[in-house]
């Protein structure tokens, strides 16, 4: 008898590049654009110097929109662990040079998370011998570096700046890139799907046990997404009492059919939509009353596998950026709680994109930090981070 196969998980983004554009000094930040209804492939290139608004890269509209240089006033992230549950990160790209601990790859041979006693199984050990620079995933790349990018060579000015560029990623994975050959083969019971059944909840639960501070998911879509599951709610509450923020992409279907996402509909989990570069709604993000703040998600520059670049649009990379906002609150402010981290970020997104209706504020860094100083009852620093 043959099964249907089991619905898979998705990413939130089209950073999903049909051809990678190596980095080259003359163009650092040659990429490949992907939009929604066309494919694009475009260079951009040149090295700008700092602007007085603190963007290093005009190519990095979302940092100027975000407000970020003023939350770098006070933070930049240092000692916050942000999980990022995703394809994986290349710890060898150079804009995330020191910047990625690799966590387990929860898609292997060993697809329901936990043994009986609650030892996690996991695929291979990438980290060692079995490491290949194509076994990291495209899509995860993207995200690590919108949060924690260092940029690269001379002052850190080519590259990806990440909204928190100090903090440190945990790379967990928990679902594969499109198109892998093991992702799309025949599914029966004795092969049953990449991602397993629990990878997802067993992701948030390790990350959390890691002691991650925040943990960014830029994926949903699909049959079990719009349903969730006991298991991934249980892991939500779980993690956030263990005192982490989730933040989750709100969903690319608001233009066809706009329905409900998981993880991002999860109580407690902050559900990020997208805007353009002019601040409006983006036609694709999702605008169910669960999305809790908009951000940057169109037209967004980010690292990806190997030594390349990215740009591309969608709520995954909204998603991200945020999630780098929730590393600057709890490295400024570890006592705040989730909750209070959340408070900070979804009441100082008081600009609202223009449009009837809009399902939520844009984010600001500024004005997060600020509020998270009310909500902690403690001063700012005099001076800018280090």
């Amino acid at each position: 008898m043959i099964h249907p196969r089991p619905p898979r998980m998705r990413r939130h983004g089209t950073h999903r590049a049909r051809r990678s554009t190596r980095h080259d000094n003359r163009f650092p930040w040659a990429a490949v654009v992907l939009l929604p209804v066309c494919l694009a492939v475009a260079a951009i290139g040149g090295t700008e110097p700092l602007r007085g608004d603190g963007n290093p890269r005009p190519a990095q509209w979302s940092l100027t929109a975000l407000r970020v240089s003023q939350a770098w006033q006070w933070s930049r992230g240092a000692g916050v662990t942000v999980a990022v549950l995703d394809t994986g990160a290349d710890p060898a790209h150079p804009d995330l040079a020191g910047a990625v601990v690799p966590g387990p790859d929860l898609t292997g041979p060993n697809l329901t998370g936990r043994d009986l006693a609650g030892t996690y199984l996991t695929g291979p050990d990438l980290t060692g011998a079995a490491f290949a620079p194509g076994r990291w995933g495209k899509h995860g790349s993207a995200m690590a570096s919108l949060i924690a990018g260092r940029g690269r060579g001379t002052g850190r000015l080519p590259g990806v700046l990440g909204v928190a560029p100090e903090a440190t990623i945990l790379s967990i994975k928990v679902t594969e890139e499109s198109g892998a050959p093991h992702r799309e083969a025949p599914r029966t019971p004795a092969a049953p799907p990449a991602e397993g059944r629990n990878a997802l909840a067993d992701g948030i639960r390790h990350a959390a046990d890691l002691g991650a501070r925040v943990i960014s998911m830029s994926l949903g879509g699909g049959h079990r997404s719009a349903e969730g599951s006991p298991s991934e709610a249980a892991a939500v509450r779980y993690a956030i009492a263990r005192g982490a923020v989730l933040v989750a992409s709100s969903g690319n279907d608001g233009a066809n059919g706009n329905r409900r996402h998981y993880p991002a509909a999860y109580p407690g989990v902050i559900a990020v939509g997208a805007v353009d570069e002019q601040l409006r709604v983006a036609p694709f993000s999702n605008g169910q009353d669960y999305v809790s703040v908009m951000a940057p998600g169109t037209r967004i520059l980010a690292a990806a596998g190997g030594d390349s670049y990215t740009v591309g649009d969608g709520t995954s990379s909204a998603a991200a950026l945020v999630a780098g906002i929730a590393a600057l609150i709890t490295a400024e402010f570890p006592a705040l709680s989730p909750a209070q981290v959340r408070e900070a970020i979804e009441g100082s997104a008081t600009r609202r994109p223009p449009g009837p209706s809009p399902p939520a504020g844009i984010a600001d860094a500024g004005l997060a930090l600020r509020l998270a100083s009310h909500l902690a009852e403690q001063p700012l620093p005099n001076r800018p981070a280090a």
